[in-house]
């Protein structure tokens, strides 16, 4: 059976994929002798030429070309199952992400997968909680980091990272009188039933209250969750304003006019501010490093 080491399967791969063995070597931050004679040793034992090879030009034979293409996987193989074993041999060694269903903004599958490539990755457990309870989450120690938004969250005693800043839209029946606007000031939605979140209070004196006056807790619909207020929105029981990926793809039966100055929505990561693992480091350099690629 022949044996080819891994290192020199990375090797290869590097040469392959730059078609230069200067790059390649500073890629893999060894001498290009040395690398040169390492492809050589991997030729001479394989019997086959891996490349056609001149002072101006490298190029892939048939047999380096199959090789590369077997190669790739077999190195994501040994990668996965060191990840795997890692894993497997501290099972207690889990994250815990919190987030409210739908609150992501779309980067939670970009993070796990950049996360799931770092060498200290861990399985990573989602929790899914109320609007107004992620936080509790973070300070009870239920969770170890959380997806929050800013400034609808409390970041008090909290250590956190921006990810994504987005503009807020107003969430209109579709037959709403300002459905048909390109845009919207704070002014328009003046008069405007808007939404209690359940468990969170107010004075009732802002345009967030509708105009509705120090009693309005009592007259706005409570809701729990953004299923349950785009359904109210639907039946025209009220509108909204929300950070525009809650409602993207925008649901029928709805519309979404963009707030000129309403203030921004920034999703943070957050976890406490005496944490200071490397398995929570690790996540939070991850989700950073997702959210600007």
């Amino acid at each position: 059976m022949v044996e080819l080491e891994t290192r020199e399967l990375e090797y290869f791969v590097a040469v392959a994929d730059e078609l230069h063995f200067g790059r390649a070597a500073d890629r893999l931050s060894i001498a290009q002798p040395a690398l040169s004679k390492a492809i050589r040793r991997v030729e001479s034992r394989l019997g086959v030429r891996l490349f056609d090879r001149s002072s101006r030009h490298v190029a892939l034979t048939p047999a380096g070309a199959a090789l590369l293409e077997h190669g790739r996987h077999a190195l994501n193989a040994v990668g996965a199952a060191v990840r795997h074993a890692r894993r497997a041999g501290d099972a207690d060694a889990r994250l815990r992400l919190v987030l409210k269903p739908g609150g992501d903004a779309h980067l939670l599958s970009g993070m796990l997968a950049a996360y799931a490539d770092r060498p200290d990755a861990r399985r990573v457990d989602i929790l899914f909680s109320g609007a107004t309870d992620r936080v509790d989450h973070l300070r009870d120690g239920r969770a170890d980091v959380a997806l929050l938004y800013v400034p609808f969250d409390d970041l008090d005693g909290l250590a956190h990272e921006t990810l994504h800043v987005e503009g807020r839209v107003a969430v209109l029946p579709a037959g709403h009188r300002l459905a048909g606007r390109d845009e919207l000031r704070l002014a328009d939605l003046e008069g405007e039933t808007l939404p209690r979140w359940k468990g969170v209070r107010d004075d009732g004196s802002g345009w967030e209250t509708g105009g509705l006056g120090p009693d309005a807790d009592a007259r706005r619909p409570e809701v729990a969750d953004v299923t349950q207020m785009i359904h109210l929105i639907t039946l025209g029981r009220m509108i909204a304003v929300l950070p525009r990926s809650l409602v993207e793809p925008v649901p029928a039966g709805i519309v979404c006019v963009p707030v000129t100055d309403a203030s921004p929505s920034t999703l943070v990561i957050a976890w406490s501010e005496r944490d200071r693992r490397p398995l929570v480091a690790s996540f939070v350099a991850a989700a950073v490093a997702a959210s600007t690629a």
